[in-house]
């Protein structure tokens, strides 16, 4: 069979390169059931069928959201291109005011839905949208369900229509709206043709260079997101086995039954790892604890692509036999490298992971690049820390004047749609303006300085950069998330949100009872010390001089948060406008 050209092509390329006979694995009754990708391409055009049957044609637009990954989503989003339908994926965790500007803006005639709690969402918002009817995946729901839906696809009568719809079907047409998270704003939806996101998937097999067919893979990031979208259409083209996780709960369960050799993975969840595998050597005792923490230190001051000397590397065998196992094993074991995207990532955690056998290549790329732009590589002497690596074939990166990265190629967004004006605003002369701030070293390493919009100015001029110290901060246990503030104001200050999980160890550890802890005296002296600490590695301009302690969870329900976990900064501030008072004596 030919190189794929539209998303529909990526199962028959497997079915003919490789056919896989686990194609798709989900956890049922405690057990885990098979899809073949022959089984698969039939229920993809049972889809199609059902689709027809709705009066669902070429540019018609379809909403899809879901709690946890799942094979009818896939099914979906193959019977819809496949007749030139739009796939129109959104968050599970989004409001329902959210779901009525999206399902409303995007033009959706239909939604499918995970259950009953989606179901009840959306139902509550559909007389503020054009949906003709929403479906849902689970069977004991009160609406019209997945097996209905099918049943409509059930007869083969339309089948000669969906092949003609397929053979019309352009490389270039729109295969989906995704809408940004909003960090800034109103969500634009950004098209993406089969081109953009067929030509990202393909290209990863040069990037990621994991051999096939057969690979097992988890997934387990919102589908809805382009990371883990990309990575699916990937695994597709490879032959690899795709397995759903149950949850997030139960991720470190199917970890270790899956054994995946490879996951994508984003910062904050990392993080979160990194922080419970150090809570657990804090439990131990004696010379067990002693190990541990040397081992860390040794992981910690690992440098990638450099020789440290033979007793590092002797030190590094003897680590590795007695705690970096144990630390591949809560990944399933057979890992042979993560790939980090959505936020930068902490050096110390690229070190540490590295050095215990489990290499993460952090990469950039953005849901108007189809999810790629550069990468680094654990393997080939081809990582540099503190840059998102290499640009990747056939994109041309350029920066403008002020440092913005432009970019330009097959895998750049159709355009917003309807709406030219941000359209033209953000691509110009043919290079998209991704609105990030980066910088080349003389080896061609792309280094991220901060997002455009973010960098600000204090009231004495010097420039700040907030994500380079937020990134800094939240290396500190006491620290969950942060927010630095401080435009057009006389010095940079911090909104945090503590880490109550680690504080209230650190608290029983100490035998200290806590008051109200975003108040206790201890807790927020304690906390000065590690901002006085990160503060030594930055320029006094730079230095936070004041902080506040927010006093709940961030969360993404509670609208702190994007789903990818990064703090939405106008929302925090207002949120927060009591505190941003106290700390500069005016209101925001």
């Amino acid at each position: 069979m030919e190189q794929p050209t539209r998303l529909f092509d990526l199962p028959y390329y497997q079915l003919a390169q490789y056919p896989q006979q686990k194609a798709f694995n989900t956890k049922l009754n405690g057990e885990w059931e098979s899809v073949t990708i022959a089984e698969y391409i039939d229920r993809a055009n049972q889809v199609s069928r059902a689709l027809l049957h709705l009066g669902v044609g070429p540019d018609d637009k379809i909403a899809v959201i879901t709690k946890v990954n799942r094979i009818e989503w896939h099914q979906l989003d193959m019977g819809m291109s496949q007749l030139g339908a739009v796939n129109v994926p959104l968050y599970a965790t989004l409001s329902a005011k959210d779901y009525a500007y999206i399902l409303n803006h995007s033009d959706a005639q239909y939604c499918f839905v995970s259950d009953q709690e989606l179901l009840d969402k959306v139902r509550s918002v559909q007389h503020e949208t054009q949906l003709k009817g929403i479906y849902t995946f689970d069977t004991d729901t009160d609406g019209d369900t997945w097996e209905s839906f099918m049943a409509l696809g059930s007869e083969n009568g339309n089948q000669e229509q969906v092949d003609t719809l397929k053979t019309q079907v352009k490389a270039d047409d729109l295969a989906s709206i995704i809408y940004t998270s909003g960090t800034t704003g109103t969500p634009k939806g950004v098209m993406m043709s089969h081109a953009n996101l067929v030509y990202t998937a393909t290209l990863c097999k040069d990037i990621l260079a994991l051999d096939g067919p057969g690979k097992r893979v988890l997934s387990y990031l919102p589908i809805s997101h382009i990371f883990e979208r990309l990575t699916t259409y990937y695994y597709a083209y490879m032959g690899f086995e795709i397995y759903f996780a149950e949850s997030i709960e139960k991720l470190a369960d199917n970890l270790k039954e899956v054994q995946p050799h490879f996951i994508p993975i984003v910062p904050r969840l990392l993080e979160k790892v990194y922080d419970k595998i150090l809570a657990k050597g804090q439990e131990l005792k004696g010379l067990k604890k002693k190990l541990f923490f040397w081992a860390v230190d040794l992981a910690e001051r690992f440098e990638p692509n450099q020789n440290q000397g033979a007793w590092y590397n002797w030190q590094l065998k003897k680590a590795d036999k007695l705690i970096f196992s144990k630390w591949r094993a809560v990944f399933g074991g057979q890992i042979e490298f993560m790939v980090s995207g959505s936020a930068p990532l902490q050096d110390r955690l690229i070190k540490a992971f590295t050095a215990a056998g489990l290499p993460i290549m952090e990469g950039y790329g953005m849901t108007e690049s189809a999810g790629v732009i550069s990468i680094n590589d654990a393997r080939g002497g081809n990582l540099r820390l503190k840059t998102v690596g290499k640009t990747v074939k056939g994109v041309t990166v350029s920066l403008a004047d002020d440092g913005e990265i432009l970019i330009q190629g097959p895998n750049v967004l159709q355009g917003y749609y309807k709406n030219p004006k941000k359209t033209a605003e953000a691509i110009q002369n043919g290079f998209f303006h991704t609105g990030d701030i980066g910088e080349f070293d003389d080896d061609g390493f792309l280094q991220i300085t901060d997002r455009k919009k973010e960098i600000f100015k204090t009231s004495g001029g010097k420039y700040i950069a907030p994500a380079m110290i937020e990134n800094l901060l939240k290396q500190s246990g006491f620290i969950e998330q942060v927010v630095v503030i401080g435009e057009n104001r006389r010095m940079p200050a911090a909104l945090i949100q503590p880490n109550h999980e680690f504080i209230q160890e650190w608290a029983q550890k100490h035998d200290y009872t806590l008051e109200s802890l975003h108040t206790d005296s201890r807790v927020i002296e304690r906390t000065q010390e590690e901002i006085d600490r990160y503060n030594e590695s930055l320029g006094k301009w730079e230095k936070i001089k004041r902080f506040e302690l927010t006093e709940d969870v961030w969360s993404i329900e509670a609208g702190h948060l994007t789903p990818t976990l990064k703090p939405k900064r106008k929302v925090i501030k207002e949120k927060y406008a009591h505190l941003y008072q106290k700390i500069y004596g005016e209101k925001l």
